[in-house]
């Protein structure tokens, strides 16, 4: 069993490591088998189809990226201040890919979407409900900081896709630029979409 928990998840780490360096369409089971070191076998046995393990390379991601914006975003320190942190784990991520790899990555959930929404039904469906689980989480912050009269929006939920978007659209330029400070802008944005009253709030420790 452990054999083969461990071949799955070399299957996994493969193909998120190649979607990510050149997208999922290039991709062959074969050279993705090949990268893992496992017979082209053990694909289908753990896997029906390519899309099939594309999902599970999403969910993979998303059960990782949820953890740390659950850990950022419902921490104790004020709701501004949990975003800014957000922003600025996010650059640093994109930062330290680059500096590894020499290229910025980007965000495979927004990668993906470009790339696949039109192509499988299955896939887009998965993206939009990570989306709006992202949207949610951001929405729940920016209700606190209008409760705590820090930010003047009409409709929060609005206002949480507006800064999620602004999130994917930077790191999408990022990647464009193969340029990670292209994220600087991020929280000096996000306080003019949110009306903010104030600038000076902490950087995250």
């Amino acid at each position: 069993m452990g054999r083969t928990s461990d071949a799955r998840e070399r299957i996994l780490g493969a193909a998120h490591s190649l979607i990510e360096l050149r997208g999922y369409s290039a991709l062959g089971v074969a050279e993705i088998c090949r990268t893992a070191g496992v017979p082209k076998g053990s694909f289908y046995y753990f896997f029906e189809s390519k899309e099939a393990l594309a999902l599970a390379v999403i969910d993979d991601q998303w059960a990782t990226q949820r953890s740390d914006w659950t850990r950022v975003l419902k921490s104790d320190a004020q709701p501004l201040q949990r975003l800014r942190q957000l922003f600025e784990e996010t650059e640093a991520e994109q930062l330290a890919g680059q500096q590894t790899c020499g290229t910025v990555s980007g965000c495979l959930f927004g990668n993906l979407t470009l790339e696949m929404s039109n192509q499988t039904e299955a896939v887009r469906t998965r993206l939009q409900e990570i989306f709006d689980a992202q949207v949610d989480m951001v929405n729940t912050v920016i209700t606190e900081a209008l409760e705590r009269g820090e930010v003047a929006v009409s409709d929060t939920r609005a206002a949480a896709r507006s800064v999620v978007a602004q999130l994917e659209g930077q790191v999408l330029f990022a990647k464009l630029y193969n340029n990670a400070s292209q994220l600087g802008a991020l929280w000096t944005n996000c306080l003019a979409l949110l009306g903010a009253d104030s600038p000076h709030v902490p950087a995250a420790a």
